[in-house]
């Protein structure tokens, strides 16, 4: 295995580092945690740890003396985790550069060292959460959407119980004009399978498609559910309502409803008084949706909530996330992939990986604070708040917002400023020394970097996230 001076270039020039891993490691490296990356790399489905390169940008070689005997810490590595790790040194002009080959773990296993199952997590290794360990340990078997909802149902019992009209209405299609091209579409969707004389249908047509999810008994408890309390705690509630149809045909309706309890401003315009949401619509659509997606339907008992209160929106769906949430802006891991591709291409939801880009966008124009992602032992939960002014948020909400801004800045290839900062909390030009403290302690938070750590001028600075 052997990589030329060509190709180790083009690693310094990934945007992501994605299946590479960059340590500076001049002198040494720890080998335990060498062992430990290794496992974790294999877990991500194998990649490259590469030392004597800085992991900041623009990457550097820096050389390193780790590892002076390549054949005896590859042995070692194999005595301990039990699988095969090829070593390579590619001599380069500015350095020695030790690069280890990862292999990526078996479909259906997952690798650990001393009984600890890790995966990457910015700059560190972690324990795998137990719902990713679960997916892990599940590939290969049929996945939740494809088992059987409803089994032996006729053709009627089919018609009867899912929505078929909203399907092909949904995707602006003609209905067909006889019943067996209805059942043949859906089959091709795997919504239903056929057998010679009935139809079994999956949960992934009932969860769609449901007119009635009570009519699948596996199914009632995954109906989202909508909270309304009185206030900001949940000693009252106003109003407890579950979901009743699929997610497909029963959207729209969530959304309404959702819309309609919603508390509301009046702005007065030039003639008229206006009533305008507290909330960006689109904000509550993606969220909405990621969390009926991203859900993990292996989670029983629970379902998807939104949670309605006088200064918050708080929506939480079973599972908690493959990536860790400062990552949801640029990055994007599908728990439930054939779910959201029909979604998409069903209008629901923004095209793959795009969706939280908007939600921030949308909150920035609105100037609401920035949401707050969470994730709970069993949960994944988004909090969206009601306007304040820059002066009554705390400063931990204005960190959050300086990094999501940074964020989404880098997404659309551009830089953050104190300027595209004081645009966001529409700060004045006065303002700058207020914007320039919430900078300070988001780079102390380790959240955003110098674009250019050289420069000596505050002023005209721009900044990038962590992991750019």
């Amino acid at each position: 295995m052997r990589t030329t001076i060509e190709q180790f270039e083009q690693w310094l020039r990934e945007k992501h580092e994605g299946n590479l891993e960059f340590k500076e490691a001049k002198n040494q490296f720890d080998t335990t945690k060498l062992m430990k990356y290794c496992v974790a790399i294999a877990n991500e489905g194998g990649g490259k740890l590469v030392l004597g390169v800085t992991d900041k940008k623009p990457r550097e070689v820096v050389g390193s003396q780790a590892f002076e005997n390549l054949e005896d810490i590859q042995r070692r590595i194999f005595e301990k985790l039990r699988f095969r790790v090829e070593t390579e040194k590619i001599p380069h002009p500015s350095g020695r550069v030790v690069v280890f080959h990862i292999p990526s773990r078996p479909t259906g296993t997952a690798y650990h060292i001393d009984g600890a199952y890790l995966m990457r997590s910015t700059e560190e290794t972690v324990p795998m959460s137990e719902d990713r360990l679960r997916a892990i340990f599940n590939e290969g078997r049929p996945s939740w959407l494809s088992e059987i909802a409803l089994r032996r149902a006729s053709s009627d019992d089919v018609i009867r119980s899912l929505d078929t009209h909203s399907y092909f209405d949904l995707l602006n299609l003609a209905y067909p004009a006889s019943r067996e091209r209805v059942l043949e579409r859906f089959e091709s969707e795997r919504f239903i399978t056929s057998h010679y004389d009935s139809y079994d249908v999956t949960n992934l047509g009932a969860i769609l498609f449901a007119k009635d999810l009570k009519l699948f008994e596996s199914l009632h408890r995954k109906a989202p559910r909508v909270i309304v309390y009185e206030g900001i705690g949940k000693t009252k509630t106003k109003s407890d309502k579950p979901g009743v149809k699929g997610y497909a045909v029963g959207f729209e309706g969530l959304i309404d409803y959702i819309g309609s309890q919603l508390p509301s401003n009046e702005v007065i315009g030039k003639a008229l008084r206006e009533t305008v949401q507290m909330y960006p619509e689109i904000v509550i659509r993606e969220l909405v949706a990621n969390a009926l997606i991203h859900q993990d339907f292996n989670e029983s008992g629970t379902s998807v909530m939104i949670e309605i209160y006088n200064d918050r929106i708080e929506i939480s769906n079973p599972g908690k996330p493959f990536i860790p949430p400062e990552r949801f802006i640029d990055e994007y891991q599908s728990r439930n992939d054939r779910l959201a591709d029909v979604m998409r291409r069903l209008g629901i939801c923004e095209e793959k990986g795009s969706g939280i880009d908007k939600v921030v966008e949308s909150v920035e124009l609105f100037q609401l604070p920035a949401p707050d992602f969470r994730v709970g032992e069993k949960h994944t939960l988004v909090l969206i708040f009601a306007h304040k002014e820059f002066d009554e948020m705390e400063m931990k909400d204005k960190v959050r917002a300086c990094y999501q801004h940074c964020c989404l800045r880098c997404v659309m290839n551009q830089k953050m400023t104190n300027q595209s900062l004081r645009g966001r909390f529409k700060l004045s030009a006065i303002k700058a020394d207020a914007a320039s403290r919430v900078i300070r302690e988001t780079l102390e938070a380790g959240l955003i970097r110098l674009e250019d750590p050289e420069s000596s001028s505050k002023r005209y600075a721009k900044y990038i996230p962590f992991w750019a």
